[in-house]
């Protein structure tokens, strides 16, 4: 049989497919989790494999696999399928998944982690290591295992799960995906995160002292500062306890305007609150609509010099301390581009929040595995990038929507190997993806 060529939507997807094999990705699931299911037709963790792809080709749901991956051979190929499990053969595989399971899939994407993640290879000699925290809401029908109702922001009465996510903000690498029940909030999440971002990463002692967690008011109560200052890590976290914030904002002397927010005031808080360890702590307001003051209170141990170089400023020759107010502040606010980025770029695209089982394991494995596509995704663009600075600033929505999604067609051999992948030249990044993922020389060849 002579070798053949297969025209696809997603050749680029395929490419990835070739990679993903290559890195022995599943390999290292396979070694790790054991799915105790009933074989008639596909290997469990086959079917586990398909749902994989279809998360990656941009399955909002189950059902979509039979239109995205069942009738695409050549994808299929590419991961190193022969054919695709049937949708509701797929949802039977993931019913049958037990705690057990999540724990060993969550060991195997922990592996994948540290063998691939520019974060567990971070010089913490040479730059701060900076770890965003936070829970976002996942609506889901009633009837599902730790669906309750809680808080979804913009959504009154709205039922779900809670994710609490941990993200090396650095590298836009999700370290920790966890699923909690509906009314679950971060305060009581927050210490299980951190030690399980601990692990992922290996944190030694001396690590955890360069090390800074970027928190907001959901985790800011006064026992998790405590328990966070005692761990020996740095901190940039807003308070819970509005009581106590409104007493520290009688202490502010002095109000400055922020210049870059004109409704939005700081000052220092010349009473602060004694913690664990000493702690600097800024009061803000925002001036609503209704003409109404927001309050808030920011609480840190950074020195200057960390809140300059956190902040991305430069450190002048001198300062006042009005220039450091801002510059935590500003250090502050680069939290919105991490882990609340990662979510909302996880969420369109990825199909993190409408892809719902009932089955409360079921739902973790499918988070887990979008947590390793996502991780895959970052590293892809990392290598996009190195060839071109243009896909640097690429989120998880533009690689699934347009980096994986380029038309072209695989070649394979009378085997049914993939032996080479053409990208349709009129598609605007076809030869930029084309170069970086399937013709750049390696380094064994350069």
């Amino acid at each position: 049989m002579e070798p053949f060529s297969l025209f696809t939507a997603r050749a680029s997807l395929a490419a990835l497919g070739l990679r993903i094999q290559a890195w022995g990705v599943w390999d290292v699931i396979r070694q790790q989790l054991c799915i105790k299911q009933k074989v008639c037709a596909h290997q469990p963790l086959d079917k586990l494999l398909d749902c994989f792809i279809n998360i990656l080709a941009g399955g909002a749901g189950l059902v979509e696999i039979n239109l995205l991956v069942r009738p695409d051979v050549a994808v299929q190929r590419a991961f190193g399928r022969q054919t695709c499990a049937e949708q509701s053969t797929i949802s039977d595989t993931l019913n049958a998944c037990t705690p057990d399971n999540v724990q060993q899939l969550r060991a195997a994407v922990q592996i994948i982690l540290q063998q691939h993640g520019r974060s567990y290879q971070h010089d913490y000699e040479v730059a701060w290591q900076v770890l965003d925290i936070d829970t976002t809401g996942l609506p889901a029908g009633r009837l599902g295992e730790g669906v309750t109702t809680g808080y979804f922001a913009g959504r009154k009465s709205c039922r779900g799960r809670q994710l609490g996510r941990v993200v090396a903000t650095a590298y836009d690498e999700v370290l920790v995906d966890q699923l909690y029940e509906g009314k679950r909030q971060l305060e009581r999440s927050l210490p299980q995160l951190v030690l399980m971002a601990e692990n992922a990463l290996n944190l030694s002692q001396n690590q955890r002292a360069r090390t800074v967690w970027r928190v907001d008011a959901g985790g800011g109560s006064e026992t998790n500062i405590n328990w966070i200052l005692r761990r020996d890590y740095f901190l940039l976290i807003k308070v819970h306890n509005w009581q106590r914030v409104m007493r520290l904002i009688r202490s502010v002397a002095k109000w400055y305007t922020d210049p870059r927010l004109p409704g939005r005031q700081v000052g220092w808080v010349e009473t602060p609150y004694a913690y664990a360890q000493p702690t600097r702590q800024v009061a803000l307001r925002k001036l609503k609509r209704n003409g109404k003051w927001i309050h808030q209170v920011l609480v840190f141990n950074l020195t200057d010099e960390m809140v300059f170089d956190l902040a991305g400023q430069p450190m002048p020759p001198s300062y006042t301390t009005c220039d450091v107010l801002f510059a935590a502040l500003a250090a502050y606010d680069q939290r919105g581009g991490g882990a609340e980025t990662q979510n909302k770029g996880d969420k369109h695209g990825l199909g993190l929040a409408p892809r719902n089982k009932r089955n409360f394991a079921a739902q973790e494995v499918l988070v887990l595995l979008a947590q390793l596509a996502h991780n895959l995704l970052i590293w892809t663009r990392n290598d996009l990038a190195y060839c071109d600075g243009a896909f640097a600033h690429y989120g998880i929505q533009r690689m699934v929507r347009d980096v994986l999604h380029i038309p072209g067609c695989v070649q394979l051999d009378a085997s049914g190997h993939v032996i080479r992948i053409t990208l349709q030249n009129s598609h605007p990044l076809a030869a930029r993806v084309q170069f970086a993922l399937l013709d750049r020389p390696t380094e064994d060849e350069m």
